[in-house]
């Protein structure tokens, strides 16, 4: 299968990246996009032969990459498909599910509001969230936001949901009904003794930000960080929402490559539930890198490790996680959902970011990012 390759210089904005996949795709099915126009072979940069030659061995259905370095978003290319069956290439307007990388989003909104005296990060959520039922031991945000607050994640303990409203039409898309899902689930670890990854701990959050706010969470989040980064494209994921270029998704299937599921997603917008094009995830990466949505306290505290109660440090600051690069520090997050895998990867003493994001279930995009960044940090 042939893939379409378009590459694009912007003047803004910044990035992000995730993804695991691997499948055979019947040649009948297969169709190709336009073809690009030709370019000296000098022009092309290294890393877009890296990238294809990834694509074609993993056959990702359609992927979206974004460069971020000197002060803005670089670089855009676009390989393969948003629709494979309707022939419509992977292109500038593709807005593909961000998954996970929603977490940072979360965690930069409370980190505002605890900069600006409204939300203790080391106090009981109860205070602001006498929904959630009292557990054995208090829940802190701070504890939310770095993993460490016992909350159950989706096959790591008992999940107990309760029945769905059947009024308003859409009751999840308030985010704290949206704890009517797992709120009277036990905790799977005494809080802050033991790092446990959690979607729900990030919907916690969210609702944790709303009522510090005072405002929805969506409302929070779009004044917070989509406007000042500029990130036009950047919105929630409702599937009642008629939202132009959603890429469609991909799943391995025995020896084919199918169709994903229109799954609703709206239940945990906090942790996992945004949509944009990859432009806007680099907006992001670049906003937060030039520190234009948190103080350069609250982003260093972003990016330093947590620990558990007995000192132990973890691997996740606040809606980051961090890794090494030869000399370089990683703040990274990945995304895996229904339609979608995605990476963000932020190197910030070198104002560099590599966001990938693709529309098959499961592609694993972190050998890629790793490659990647190896090559653009040794100065290539």
């Amino acid at each position: 299968m042939r893939h379409h390759t378009r590459m694009l210089v912007a003047v803004l904005a910044g990035f992000l990246f995730v993804c695991p996949s691997a499948a055979f795709i019947p040649s009948y099915l297969v169709q190709d996009p336009p073809k690009p126009e030709s370019r000296p072979a000098e022009a092309q940069p290294w890393y877009l032969a890296v990238i294809e030659e990834a694509v074609k061995k993993e056959q990702w259905v359609g992927l979206s990459f974004a460069l971020v370095r000197d002060g803005r978003v670089a670089a855009v290319h676009h390989f393969g498909f948003e629709d494979r069956e309707a022939n419509i290439p992977a292109s500038d307007e593709t807005r593909y599910r961000w998954a996970s990388i929603s977490k940072p989003i979360t965690a930069i909104a409370a980190l505002q509001l605890a900069e600006q005296g409204q939300l203790d990060l080391d106090g009981d959520i109860r205070k602001l969230v006498p929904e959630f039922p009292e557990k054995p031991w208090p829940i802190t945000c701070r504890q939310l936001l770095g993993h460490l607050g016992g909350i159950v994640h989706y096959t790591n303990g008992k999940v107990i949901a309760l029945p769905i409203p059947t009024t308003p039409e859409h009751p999840y898309s308030d985010v704290v009904t949206a704890l009517d899902s797992f709120k009277n689930s036990p905790l799977v670890a005494e809080p802050g003794t033991t790092s446990s990854y959690t979607t729900h701990g990030y919907m916690l959050a969210g609702a944790v930000v709303q009522r510090a706010g005072k405002a929805s969470y969506w409302n929070q989040v779009k004044s917070r960080i989509a406007t000042p980064a500029g990130m036009a494209t950047f919105e929630p994921d409702y599937q009642w929402i008629n939202i132009p270029h959603r890429a469609k998704g991909y799943k391995k299937s025995m020896d084919s490559m199918v169709r994903s599921t229109d799954t609703d997603v709206s239940w945990k917008l906090p942790g996992g539930g945004f949509i944009s094009n990859v432009q806007d995830l680099g907006k992001f990466g670049l906003a937060l890198m030039q520190e234009k949505l948190l103080k350069p306290e609250s982003w260093k505290a972003m990016r330093t490790r947590q620990t558990t109660r007995d000192g132990k440090p973890v691997n996740y600051g606040l809606g980051l996680g961090l890794r090494e690069s030869g000399k370089h520090a990683i703040c990274a997050h990945s995304g895996a959902q229904e339609k979608t895998a995605t990476y963000l990867a932020m190197a910030p003493d070198k104002g560099l970011a590599i966001a990938l994001m693709c529309n098959t279930e499961g592609a694993k995009l972190e050998p890629l990012v790793k490659t990647l960044l190896e090559r653009l940090l040794s100065g290539n």
